[in-house]
């Protein structure tokens, strides 16, 4: 199949499939979720994203009904189910279905598991970004179905004829609509800090531990507008985009003073990643 969905241990077309009217998620959001990429079948960084995945199931009290074991071996079944190409992963889980109340229902969660054909973002091409206010809440750090601020910033984005939207709460940087957002400055990497306002990227990770590796200093701390729209390089990262270099925020050109630092730090990427998989096809 090219498209695959999976409720609850039914799995078929995903334009097929349908899911209770009370899912809690149709009225609150009432969701976790996390998604990466998968190529010829490897599932790329999957104990990564677990890891971030149960830490936002703990942070909102969801007690699920699957062991960790058993939620990579059902994602596995779907993406097994997909046509062997570049893949989207997503997979969340919902509070359950019960009649519309604030507080939780004694129900069972619900997993929700979709796998679909996406292409890897060419890291020799760039992308446009522009300025918007972060109005988001303080569970930044969860990856909550609780989208519509991130549904805005991209529709202003589209509006603007640009790829993402920098979010900019209280003067500084936070990270973008879907994506971390980091500068390089004078050969050092700047990146938020892995606080409540910004998701812990599993590429942003990877890359702060791949900088270690190449010699490169990080700093992890806050960075205004200004101070990016002024940096030698703006990269943003995520499961399809390693790191990419934006080209223009706010119709004003930014980085491509630094290409050489960039392209050492994104080939490496690219290799860990081809090295990744390799290491994991069955």
């Amino acid at each position: 199949m090219e498209r695959v969905g999976y409720y609850n241990g039914e799995m078929g077309p995903l334009d097929e499939l349908k899911v209770p009217f009370q899912d809690r998620v149709s009225f609150y959001g009432d969701g976790v979720y996390d998604a990466t990429m998968a190529r010829d079948g490897v599932i790329v960084y999957l104990e990564d994203h677990m890891d971030r995945f149960y830490n936002s199931m703990r942070t909102m009290r969801f007690e699920p009904n699957f062991t960790r074991e058993e939620l990579c071996a059902e994602i596995q079944k779907v993406v097994d189910a997909a046509d062997p190409v570049d893949n989207f992963v997503y997979w969340q889980v919902t509070r359950g279905t019960a009649l519309r109340q604030h507080h939780f229902a004694d129900v069972e969660p619900n997993l929700w598991i979709m796998v679909f054909p996406m292409a890897f973002s060419d890291l020799s091409t760039t992308e446009d970004a522009v300025s918007f206010e972060d109005k988001r809440y303080s569970y930044c750090n969860v990856k909550t179905v609780n989208l519509l601020p991130n549904v805005l910033a991209a529709q202003y984005a589209a509006e603007h004829g640009c790829e993402e939207a920098i979010l900019v709460r209280d003067g500084y940087v936070t990270e973008s609509m879907h994506s971390n957002v980091h500068i390089l400055k004078d050969g050092v990497l700047i990146t938020h800090p892995a606080d409540e306002h910004i998701l812990p990227g599993i590429s942003r990770k990877h890359i702060i531990s791949m900088c270690g590796t190449l010699g490169i200093p990080v700093e992890e701390r806050l960075y205004t507008l200004d101070e990016l729209k002024a940096a030698d390089e703006v990269l943003i990262s995520s499961c399809c985009t390693f790191a990419i270099r934006v080209a223009h925020v706010d119709g004003e050109p930014v980085g491509g003073k630094d290409p050489e630092t960039f392209t050492r730090l994104a080939n490496a990427l690219e290799q860990e990643f081809a090295d990744y998989v390799e290491a994991n096809r069955r």
